[in-house]
């Protein structure tokens, strides 16, 4: 039986990837000290024999005994609101922890992968965005923090790869979503969904003509575990292809939920991408994978567990 450490495993991604290990066959370590993670998307684990859950710090030294052969470090605040209320923790979990786990996936002898960011290419000026694109990004604006966070973790992931001959994997994540987001972390879909479901209107930022692309967690979750057991090192897209405007995004979720409520326009945050597409033919071509599950299957899956956390309550969920 594999043994792997999850990091950030209260969070919304993290807690699916501890769920999709374990239907793999693996013992799980997940980590979290909860500072953005909620211990409800674990709820259904406590009584699985190989899970376990240790609330710990990870820019704190890491003490994870007993064999591991693989480090999945998710662990970072991930939302603009996080980010923007907890800087220069954002900035150690990605130095610092990273640090971390990279030095304990070394003494263990596994292979580590880091959970990196379509937000490596900041606004970008190449559409769509492959991963030799170095990017463009403000390290002094307020999206500095997790950008160059993120950046920083890369380099220092690679780092290891040549100093040491550490088995590295880099996936640059694009727009996820799916069950266990929060209603208040900030980005397009919780706020939307939640604000048709309290009968808000929906904010959007400048004339929303800035785009995002959607990808569902679970098709996600299927590629970076391919990344993981390949043998590339260098940073691989994983994200779906299929781009929208924030405003089609927006008339999409009205019609969805059968809801008309009016649109209001805030002014668009600094360096707020304008476009945000993936180009996955490297994960096309090395992992043969690409999403399968479209917006409205998605979103199928996804609306009856907002509408739970609107009503007070968590839904059942698979």
């Amino acid at each position: 039986m594999p043994r792997a450490l999850v990091t950030g495993a209260a969070g919304f991604l993290g807690s699916h990837l501890c769920d999709k290990l374990l239907g793999l066959g693996y013992e799980v370590v997940g980590m979290d000290n909860l500072i953005t993670g909620d211990q409800r998307n674990l709820a259904h684990l406590h009584d699985d024999p190989n899970f376990s859950f240790v609330r710990h710090d990870v820019t704190q030294f890491i003490h994870c005994p007993g064999e591991l052969d693989e480090v999945y470090h998710f662990a970072s605040p991930a939302s603009p609101i996080d980010y923007l209320r907890i800087p220069i923790q954002t900035m150690k979990v990605g130095a610092l922890g990273t640090h971390n786990c990279l030095g304990l996936a070394l003494a263990k002898g596994a292979r580590f992968l880091i959970a990196s960011t379509s937000e490596c290419y900041g606004d970008p000026l190449v559409h769509p965005q492959t991963e030799d694109y170095y990017g463009n990004v403000n390290p002094v604006g307020p999206r500095g923090c997790y950008d160059e966070a993120k950046r920083f973790a890369e380099a220092l992931t690679m780092s290891y790869h040549r100093h040491h001959g550490l088995q590295t994997r880099i996936v640059r994540i694009f727009n996820t979503y799916g069950p266990r987001m929060r209603l208040d972390d900030g980005r397009v879909l919780p706020a939307f969904i939640g604000q048709a479901l309290r009968g808000e209107p929906l904010t959007v930022f400048g004339d929303g003509s800035q785009t995002r692309s959607f990808c569902y967690v679970d098709d996600l979750l299927e590629g970076i575990y391919r990344l993981m057991q390949s043998d590339e090192v260098y940073p691989t897209n994983i994200g779906n292809p299929s781009e929208m405007s924030i405003m089609d995004f927006a008339v999409k979720i009205q019609a969805t939920l059968g809801t008309d409520f009016p649109v209001e326009s805030r002014p668009l945050p600094e360096n707020d991408p304008k476009v945000r597409q993936p180009d996955i033919s490297k994960a096309r071509s090395l992992l043969g994978w690409e999403p399968l599950i479209d917006l409205d299957e998605g979103l199928r899956r996804t609306i009856p567990f907002f509408q739970g956390r609107v009503k007070g309550r968590t839904p059942t969920e698979a």
